[in-house]
């Protein structure tokens, strides 16, 4: 089998696109189309449904992209063991919750650029369903995720356990009850966000009706409209906890039960731990353990 159609196939199986394909590796897109139709004759089967929108994955196709990034992340295993030395360097890619990237991960993203400067390091944000996908996907050497996680494919290590609150205006009266939450819009990370989910279940067990909600992308813009007073949200309290101190938010605990979250490092069973990822876990686990 032909690495370098896999990697056209692999290429068009995430764009749903022929003309995206072509655009995106700099070929014509007769060329795509050919090397496809050389895979498929290959395999004797078909790779992809073609329609006006694009293209879909067959069953056939599934099957095949899921093989296919284990191979090149495979390859790119070995490129790395053969080239791993005591030094790390290298590509390493993590993914991280925006929370934990604005608040927990800074110095120690600075301190471990400094003592390994050869390491090409990429932080990747998103809410934990997104960054769990591209895991499994070969596509983040690990991520920091909210938890705990069940897959069988994965490994998961715990990194901190945090406290959520409810996060409101300075200027806002004191909360008795959840159920002050009935008449108010809360401000909410993009669906996939396991603090959104965290709320979705706070509601729903303690039986209030839906609540507005407001979707935003970033940790600065919804502690910037909860400061403005346009809304509530539920944060761990060591998030906010800068922000309360120079009176820009105040925070209000939650019922026991629903006031605790995790967040975890997971990886892939199957994947290589290089040098340069047991340092970049060997510099976070100093720095969580110095803010805990």
């Amino acid at each position: 089998m032909d690495i370098h159609l896999l990697e056209v196939f692999i290429q068009a199986a995430h764009e749903g696109s022929i003309s995206k394909t072509a655009k995106k590796l700099n070929y014509a897109q007769s060329n795509v189309t050919h090397k496809i139709q050389q895979l498929e004759a290959d395999l004797q089967t078909s790779l992809f449904y073609r329609h006006k929108k694009g293209i879909t994955l067959t069953p056939s196709g599934q099957v095949l992209v899921s093989y296919t990034e284990k191979i090149f992340n495979t390859i790119n295993e070995a490129r790395a063991a053969v080239g791993n030395s005591s030094t790390p360097s290298g590509p390493l890619i993590i993914g991280s919750l925006e929370t934990t990237a604005a608040v927990r991960l800074p110095t120690a993203l600075a301190q471990y650029h400094l003592k390994y400067p050869k390491v090409d390091f990429s932080l990747i944000t998103g809410p934990t369903e997104k960054l769990l996908h591209a895991v499994l996907r070969y596509e983040l050497h690990g991520a920091f995720v909210s938890g705990p996680i069940e897959h069988p494919e994965l490994l998961q290590k715990k990194v901190i356990e945090e406290t959520l609150v409810l996060v409101t205006s300075s200027q806002h009266p004191v909360m008795t009850s959840i159920h002050d939450l009935q008449n108010h819009t809360m401000l909410v990370f993009p669906k996939g966000c396991s603090y959104r989910a965290k709320l979705n279940s706070l509601l729903q067990e303690e039986g209030l009706l839906p609540v507005k909600l407001m979707e935003f992308g970033t940790l600065e813009t919804i502690l910037a409209c909860v400061s403005a007073g346009l809304g509530i949200t539920l944060l761990p309290l060591s998030i906010i906890a800068d922000y309360e101190v120079r009176g820009k938010v105040t925070s209000h605990p939650l019922p026991a039960k629903h006031s605790s979250v995790t967040t975890m490092f997971v990886k892939r069973k199957d994947t290589l731990i290089t040098s340069a990822l047991s340092a970049f876990l060997d510099e976070v686990k100093n720095i969580v353990t110095e803010k805990s």
